[in-house]
């Protein structure tokens, strides 16, 4: 592809990741639902009410109080992930043109994947933070940003190969389900706000096994708070959430930590496997320390951040690993010196 594109693609991913990183602060700062339509504030495009007048009016129309930090919080990530969008826009419209070169079905796919995410953002604000589409909207997220991050890496293809084995693959597929798994159970986490039910670490509640309500806690068809039947959650449906991310995380530490270490005894995937442990220590640590210290939002935000860094980490690795594999024994068209040529 064009030098344009390769620009393009980085900007798309370093703008998705802070993406990703501004939704979960709009979501954990409580800001939502600062803005009660979409995909305006209040009725204005730009900006949000802060006059007198502006502020009464908005008031009048919406029937609520305008609280303007959380509504330029939700507004400034609007704006950001418009700009993404276009961004995306630009790199099918560049694909397409260059399409006998190679085909631009990535791309668009990405395209109706940002287009579907624009569609729950708007879902988000109208339903009223209902968990199911907050985190789907989350994932919807993520999904950007691994893809941006394969198109990316189509970009940057190792040039020596390495051997992997049949082994080494199925774990590093493993390490990616585990990976995505992980990061949907965290997103249910954070739409039904129950990353504070546990203060304590290891045990949650001073229990190594607290009490649990699955049922409840997995049920996706339900209101923010709320049983499938309107009644409150209870306690114990939030424990079970909270706690299953807890003990998946140790899942996640089997898989990927020894993804991260089989790759560090190759010579040439040792980089990957010392990227991969320390994006797995990292998010671990954050972890950690989200609960001890009580939620503080940029914690909880870099934690958020941890789990795209850890994902991008993963997929490279993964990429790695199999890419190479796919390269074995095949020889480039233009690979043969003029020595080697047959003279007629």
């Amino acid at each position: 592809m064009s030098r344009s594109y390769r620009l393009l693609a980085s900007l798309a991913l370093v703008l998705a990741l802070i993406v990703v990183s501004m939704g979960a602060w709009v979501r954990l700062s409580d800001a939502g639902l600062g803005c009660p339509d979409w995909p305006g504030c209040y009725g204005q495009l730009i900006g949000v009410p802060e006059a007198a007048h502006e502020v009464t009016r908005a008031e009048a129309a919406f029937g609520k109080p305008v609280e303007a930090p959380k509504a330029w919080k939700e507004m400034i990530h609007r704006y950001a992930a418009g700009t993404l969008g276009l961004c995306i826009l630009g790199l099918a419209v560049l694909a397409w043109r260059q399409r006998a070169r190679r085909g631009p079905w990535l791309e668009i796919v990405l395209l109706a994947v940002v287009i579907g995410q624009a569609l729950l953002g708007m879902l988000t604000v109208t339903k009223l933070l209902k968990p199911v589409i907050v985190t789907s909207h989350l994932l919807g997220g993520m999904t950007t940003l691994a893809m941006l991050a394969l198109l990316w890496l189509r970009e940057h293809r190792p040039a020596r190969p390495a051997t992997t084995s049949a082994g080494l693959r199925l774990l590093a597929a493993g390490a990616l389900l585990a990976v995505l798994i992980q990061i949907a159970l965290g997103g249910w986490v954070s739409s039904n706000y129950a990353a504070a039910i546990c203060a304590d670490f290891p045990t949650c509640q001073g229990s190594w096994w607290p009490e649990m309500d699955t049922h409840h806690a997995f049920t996706l068809d339900r209101e923010l708070g709320a049983t499938a039947s309107g009644a409150l959650l209870p306690g114990a449906a939030l424990t079970a959430i909270h706690f299953t991310h807890r003990l998946f995380a140790a899942v996640v530490l089997i898989f990927v930590g020894s993804l991260g270490v089989q790759l560090c005894r190759q010579l040439l995937l040792r980089r990957h496997g010392i990227v991969l442990l320390a994006a797995l220590a990292l998010q671990i640590g954050l972890g950690i320390a989200n609960v001890l210290l009580k939620l503080p939002l940029p914690l909880a935000v870099a934690h958020n951040t941890g789990a795209a860094l850890l994902l991008c980490a993963t997929l490279a690795a993964v990429a790695r690993v199999f890419a190479r594999e796919k390269a074995r024994g095949r020889i480039p068209a233009a690979g043969f010196p003029r020595r080697f040529e047959v003279v007629r």
